[in-house]
């Protein structure tokens, strides 16, 4: 608990320590978004969400000496952390300086830190009304959470580090940012209620990709048509079903995948004859190979 509260607050945040955290967060962020293990993973989603980024962006501000040099430290902490993201990347991609296109949409979030550093450091002030500037921070970070919780439960466990991150920093910003009692319990009982939504709506609505498998007659050279059956050797992986599409005048193997991983196609002919293909399920790709 009492790293926590220094964390929150009792940190002596220096501009020399501010510039040294956001070239690390920077570096970190672009080496996470190149490398191939990180695909489709929580170490990769620093490079593309915000949670980790609402998390820095709050500490800054609960460690900082005044409303103005918290809208200074978190202007200039993205101002250095972003385009490093980019600037890591330029040598090793194939889009090279290109990647700085990216640039201005985050340009547009450092320059809101501005504002929102300056308003946020009134949280500090330990009034009841604190905590409607941090509300809105909470809703975010809940619709995140969500997001990857239903990721979580398609890809077990895929993304789960980032939806954790998403609930410390709204447990802990309620419990630490605030003495006030009534500030605090504000924050808790939303945080909770927050919380039990965004897992409502990951029940409700999981996580599901619908592709096509194949065509009949295509690169796979597998030839099918609505006499055929379709099936997984794991159902809990979705639904596969034949279909007609007109526009191309053949039919296509469909699937409505609820889960990733490993799983085995079984294509049978209407004489019996069956031929098995082994599925690489992932969050928005499929890959599909005959098995001889």
């Amino acid at each position: 608990m009492s790293i926590l509260r220094k964390l929150f607050g009792g940190i002596d945040l220096t501009w020399k320590k501010l510039i040294l955290f956001a070239v690390v967060a920077g570096v970190y962020t672009g080496v996470m978004a190149m490398l191939p293990a990180t695909k489709d993973t929580s170490f990769r989603d620093i490079a593309i969400m915000f949670e980790c980024w609402i998390l820095f962006g709050i500490l800054i501000i609960v460690n900082s000496r005044s409303p103005k040099d918290s809208a200074l430290k978190c202007f200039v902490f993205f101002l250095i952390s972003q385009p490093l993201v980019y600037l890591v990347q330029v040598p090793f991609a194939g889009m090279g300086w290109d990647l700085f296109k990216f640039l201005p949409y985050w340009g547009v979030w450092t320059v809101l830190t501005l504002p929102m550093g300056f308003i946020g450091y009134y949280m500090k002030k330990d009034q009841w009304w604190g905590s409607l500037i941090l509300a809105p921070m909470l809703v975010f970070l809940a619709f995140l959470a969500g997001g990857y919780l239903r990721s979580a439960i398609y890809w077990f466990p895929r993304h789960l580090l980032s939806l954790l991150v998403c609930l410390f920093t709204m447990f802990a910003s309620s419990l630490f940012i605030f003495r006030n009692r009534k500030a605090r319990l504000i924050c808790l009982i939303l945080s909770i209620a927050l919380t039990v939504g965004s897992v409502v709506y990951a029940v409700l609505e999981p996580a599901r990709y619908n592709t096509t498998v194949m065509v009949s007659e295509g690169s796979l050279g597998v030839k099918f048509d609505d006499s055929y059956r379709a099936r997984l050797e794991d159902p809990s992986h979705g639904e596969v079903h034949i279909t007609y599409n007109g526009g191309i005048e053949s039919y296509m193997l469909n699937a409505e995948f609820t889960k990733a991983g490993h799983t085995v196609l079984y294509l049978e002919a209407p004489d019996g004859t069956v031929r098995a293909f082994a599925l690489d399920i992932g969050a928005s790709s499929c890959d599909v190979a005959e098995i001889k």
